[in-house]
Formats: structure tokens, C-alpha cells, sequence
């Protein structure tokens, strides 16, 4: 019985941090993070798109060094990584005691928090170590990271199999987010009655528009997975970087990079709104 009681008490403890104001602010914290991080990679896909650039990446590493090379840089960078780090906190805690919500606890719900609260885990690590001087961790290629693991897989048995079945979850990925987006499921984890009728308006847009053009970057860059699969051709594959860019090379030319960076810059304004509203 007293072995029961202690289990017990050091559950209800642990929920209890759990559910503490430290976890919460690291939650919003994180939003807020993450909202920088897509704002600054839809500036830099603007650049892009009606310039070279200037040799600027747009995906995580561009915004990284892009944060690095203002004043205060590297404390910027700190804060964002600690932030981070708050949000992977809370996708840990959501994985052991379920989400806000009358559904949070699903097994399915549970699993997904414990992939989100490793995929911050690492982004925050390698913000932090950039921010300590290792300039390697953080601000590398997606491009050609996406190349080497490709090229990699594609050496295994079955690897092109592998790496085609990679490329059509990541593009079902990209449509599942789009179709959420347009259906405004994130309409369930914010406090909407909160917020004035402008702002709904405001937040809506932001999250139709911001949700359904990350959507289409995911299901574009699976797509060319799976093309590297197909052909056995590991340079078919491409990150966040190449991936936008190759939106400038329809018929729409720049203008439809140009619509996909305003989309993901206003993703990040979402992300902000879920800093200030999100149920946490």
C-alpha cells in the first residue's frame, strides 16, 4: 500500500509540473520561436525570388545564420534556443499526460508529441550549439543533408523502396496539413472566444493560408523523393532550400515563391497567435 501511495503521489507531482506555469511559458516560448524561424524563411524566399539571394539559404539553417548576423546575434540565438527547448519540454509532457482537450489522451496523439518533442529537442540543440561557436550544427544545407541521407538509403537493400515510401509520407504529410489548414483544425486549440471579431478574421487567414502553403512545400519536396527514388538519383532530392526554390521555375516564374513565402511567413504569425491563445 505504501509503495501504491508513493507512486501515486509522485504521478499526481509529476503532472502537476507538468501542467506548472514554467511549462506552459516554455510552451509559448517555443510558439514564439518557431513563429521567428518562418517568418525569416519566408523573407529570405522573398529575396530569392525576385533576387539571387545572396547566397542565403531559405530553410532553418538561412534563418539561423540570418539571426546570427545581427547585433546581439548570438544572444538572440541563445533565447531562441532555450526556447525551443520549452517547447520540446511541453511535447514531453503532452506524450506522458496527454493534450489539452477531451481527445488528448489518445494513444495516436501521445506518439505524435513524442516526435515533436524529439524534432525540437534537436532544433534546439543545434540552435544552442551554433550559438556556442559550433557553426557546422544548425546552419547546414537541407539540401544537402537530404542529398546524403538519400544517397545513403538508395545503397540499401530495398533502399529504393525505402525511399519511396520516405517521399509519400512526407508528401501525404504535406496534403494532411494543407486539408487541415483549409478545414481549420487549429481553430480547436486556441481560445477563439477570446479573441475580438478582427482578430478571428486575422487568424483565420493565417491559418488557412500560413497551414496550406506548408502543406505544399512538404508535399512538393516527398514528391521529389519519391522521383529520387524512382531514378535512383539521390540529386532528384531536395530540402526546404531547393524546394522553394524550384516553385520560381512554373510558368508562374518568382511570383508563386513569392506566394509561398508570404504563405510560411504567415505561418509564423500563426505560431505567434498560438503563443498568445494555444490551450497548453
Amino acid at each position: 500500500m505504501a509503495t501504491g501511495s508513493a507512486t501515486t503521489r509522485g504521478r499526481g507531482q509529476a503532472q502537476r509540473a507538468a501542467n506548472s506555469t514554467a511549462v506552459s511559458a516554455g510552451a509559448r516560448a517555443g510558439f514564439v520561436a518557431r513563429g521567428v524561424i518562418y517568418v525569416l524563411i519566408g523573407v529570405l524566399s522573398l529575396r530569392i525570388a525576385f533576387s539571387d539571394g545572396g547566397g542565403k539559404q531559405a530553410d532553418r539553417g538561412g534563418a539561423i545564420a540570418e539571426i546570427a548576423d545581427q547585433p546581439f546575434g548570438t544572444v538572440l540565438l541563445w533565447l531562441l534556443g532555450i526556447a525551443l527547448a520549452g517547447m520540446a519540454l511541453w511535447r514531453l509532457s503532452e506524450a506522458a499526460f496527454g493534450q489539452a482537450g477531451p481527445y488528448g489522451k489518445k494513444a495516436g496523439k501521445r506518439v505524435m508529441a513524442v516526435g515533436r518533442s524529439v524534432f525540437y529537442a534537436f532544433v534546439s540543440c543545434s540552435v544552442l550549439f551554433y550559438a556556442a561557436g559550433d557553426k557546422g550544427s544548425g546552419s547546414g544545407s537541407s539540401d544537402k543533408n537530404s542529398q546524403d541521407v538519400t544517397a545513403k538509403a538508395l545503397d540499401w537493400p530495398a533502399g529504393q523502396w525505402i525511399v519511396a515510401v520516405a517521399g509519400v509520407a512526407v508528401g501525404a504529410t504535406g496534403v494532411w496539413i494543407a486539408v487541415r489548414a483549409f478545414l481549420r483544425k487549429f481553430h480547436k486549440h486556441l481560445k477563439m472566444s477570446e479573441m475580438s471579431a478582427h482578430t478571428r478574421k486575422v487568424v483565420n487567414f493565417l491559418g488557412v493560408f500560413g497551414g496550406a502553403s506548408r502543406g505544399v512545400v512538404f508535399a512538393v519536396a516527398g514528391g521529389f523523393a519519391v522521383a529520387a527514388a524512382v531514378q535512383h538519383k539521390p540529386g532528384k532530392a531536395k530540402g526546404m532550400d531547393d524546394t522553394l526554390r524550384s516553385f520560381s521555375e512554373t510558368p508562374a516564374g518568382p511570383w508563386l515563391l513569392a506566394l509561398i513565402a508570404v504563405g510560411l511567413a504567415a505561418f509564423g504569425a500563426l505560431s505567434w497567435a498560438n503563443a498568445r491563445w494555444r490551450e497548453v
